[in-house]
């Protein structure tokens, strides 16, 4: 008798989470390059464009949780789980549950920065948004380590992420990738 299929992740899930990683990282690159610049158009421009990043992982976290509010994620496959040891569970829970709390820490951080430093965010140059705290030059600088600090972990947490997967898909040959692969329905 052939095994059950893997539950599949739905086509929205699949979708944001591939979204968020672009975007994730990518504002990770800019935010790595723009900060080596020296003042300029350019590294105005790029300052910009990761505020742009930022809002726009902000607004797609939002989204991935409440769809996974809602619709909950497929459990791990049976064959998984007998052969994962509790600290792999363990360390795929915790890996989880610290990039999602990231996905809204960094940005929003980042956004606490730009306002106290007397920056606004105006998102796309089209859509002001409110500032997030009072301009304030003390916080502005007792914020800015916080925001790099916040998006080297979760740098971190997408490495871990990502070796998981690579171990998963090639030394444990499980399929487990093949949930979250778009078109493979």
């Amino acid at each position: 008798m052939p095994a059950a299929p893997t539950p599949r992740y739905s086509a929205l899930a699949i979708v944001l989470h591939w979204l968020l990683a672009v975007a994730v990282i990518g504002a990770f690159g800019v935010g790595l390059y723009m900060t080596g610049l020296p003042i300029s158009p350019a590294r105005l421009k790029l300052y910009n464009w990761h505020k742009w990043a930022g809002v726009t992982i902000l607004a797609l976290s939002a989204l991935r949780l409440l769809w996974r509010l809602w619709r909950r994620p497929p459990p791990l496959p049976e064959a998984v789980l007998r052969t994962m040891p509790p600290w792999q569970r363990a360390a795929h829970h915790a890996t989880h549950a610290g990039m999602y709390l990231l996905f809204f820490a960094v940005p929003l951080v980042g956004w606490a920065y730009s306002s106290a430093a007397g920056f606004p965010v105006v998102w796309f140059g089209v859509v002001p948004l409110p500032d997030f705290v009072s301009p304030d030059k003390a916080l502005a600088e007792a914020i800015k380590p916080w925001h790099g600090r916040l998006a080297w972990l979760l740098a971190l947490l997408v490495v871990v992420h990502v070796a998981a997967v690579v171990k998963h898909q090639w030394v444990d040959r499980d399929g487990l990738l093949w949930r979250m692969l778009p078109g493979r329905g």
